[in-house]
Parts: structure tokens; sequence; C-alpha cells
């Protein structure tokens, strides 16, 4: 398989195994992607995503440009739900995403991480939109997500020259929480990961839903909006159990009703 899911603890870790090509996304790989979060849309069991890329080199480096495909404004005009890998530009699936990058995050590898909520970077890892320079564009999230992360002529120089940014460059600028070493990449992982499974799991969903969805609207406009994920929270039993296990100075058991 191209891409693996191993589902445990209520983490969901999906690896793009392709090392042998920098984990580089054919048609095959973009298709299992689209399965996969189609599939843990539907799984509320699961409370986190760790998305990431088999092997030491790359995270992603983008389309498989070996692989035929299409091409050119075919390629712009196609459907593809959620951007590149079905998950830059992804609006359905409201439990967190934490990239882990290992290594080159390059062109589509780039717009997924960009489409993650959170990002833990090793030391050697490196991020760029190479589009240009070889007569192409960010098409799938790059464009429309880069100048809203990172102050906008530091998004257009990496877009308009594809010069490829190192990890504590990457973390200046805002566009990863934290970078290690790449031995404590794991470790790191795994502390952000129990911090996040320590909230509860439907105000996660609440959180994001809100953030992603009220982007463009004023304060008082995204305010007044009563999103699914928000009223699901505000009238679950989690909210309950929060309060009650802080009044009994104990760690609340989260159900995720």
């Amino acid at each position: 398989m191209s891409v693996t899911l191993r589902l445990a603890d209520h983490v969901a870790t999906v690896t793009i195994d392709r090392p042998d090509v920098l984990n580089a996304v054919d048609l095959a790989t973009e298709a299992e992607l689209q399965r996969i979060w189609t599939e843990l849309e539907r799984d509320d069991d699961v409370r986190l995503v760790v998305l990431t890329g088999a092997g030491d080199r790359a995270f992603c480096v983008g389309a498989d440009l070996k692989n035929p495909s299409v091409k050119g404004v075919d390629y712009w005009a196609a459907a593809r739900p959620g951007g590149f890998g079905g998950i830059a530009l992804r609006e359905t699936l409201n439990v967190p995403v934490l990239a882990r990058v290992n290594g080159f995050a390059l062109g589509g590898g780039f717009e997924m991480v960009l489409g993650c909520d959170l990002v833990v970077a090793c030391e050697e890892a490196s991020f760029g939109l190479p589009e240009a320079l070889v007569g192409r564009m960010p098409l799938d999230g790059g464009m429309t997500l880069l100048q809203r992360q990172i102050p906008f002529r530091q998004a257009m120089a990496m877009m308009m020259t594809g010069q490829r940014i190192g990890a504590a460059r990457a973390l200046e600028l805002g566009l990863v929480n934290e970078v290690v070493p790449r031995a404590g990449l794991d470790e790191a992982v795994a502390r952000w990961t129990q911090s996040i499974l320590a909230c509860a799991p439907l105000s996660l969903r609440a959180i994001k839903q809100v953030v992603r969805q009220t982007a463009t609207l004023s304060p008082v406009q995204a305010q007044a909006m009563r999103l699914p994920a928000l009223v699901a929270a505000l009238q679950s039993e989690d909210a309950n159990e929060g309060v009650l296990a802080f009044q009994q100075k104990r760690k609340p058991q989260w159900r995720g009703r």
C-alpha cells in the first residue's frame, strides 16, 4: 500500500509510504488518501490524526512528476476534494491534524503541511513551493494558504522564487510549532499527542470547526455562528465532566459525547 493507516489509543497515524520516491504522490496514492480521510471523518473514536512520510528523507515532495497524470488546465479544473492529498483544503475533518515533518516538505507536500493544524519538524526538514521553477503553480492550496499563514512578502518570495526554507526559518515564520533533533521527533510528537488527548475531544472539534469556518468573517459575524460541532460540545456529557473533574481535583474522563 502507498499509504498506511494505524489506529491506536484514539490516534490515527497516516503515513505516505513511498520512500523510494521521497513520498511523492501519484494518482493511486491520492485516491488512497482521499479514502482514508473519508474513513476518519466517520470514526468518532479518533481524536487526533498524525500525518507523516515514511523514511528519514522526506515528508512528501508533492506530485510524482514521473508518473503520468492529468496536466495543465485539465489538472486545475479536475475535482480534488480537500486540495492536495485530500487534506490541504479539507473543511470536513474536524479532529486536530498534526504534521510530523521528517524531511522535505515540498510542493504538494508543503500544501499538506499548510492544511494541518499543528506541525512538529526535525531540524533537517525543509519547506518550499518550487512549482514556478518547473512551469507550474501551487494550485492545490499553496497560493491561497501560504499568504494567510505568514507575512505577505515572505509568502510571495517563497512562491515567486521557489526558494526552500529550513526548519529554523519555518519556526521563525510561524509555520511550525516546534523544531527538534531528528532523534527526538517521535518523543516530541508523543508529547504533543498527550497534550491534545488531555483536552475534551468535542471541544477540540468545535474549536477547529469555528476557527476554520469563520476565518474570513468579522469577529461579530463569527461570534454569531451556531456551528454544529460547537452546539454538540456545549450540550455534551463531557462539558459537565470537565467541570466536575475540576471541582473534584481529578483528571477528567472524556467520553466524546
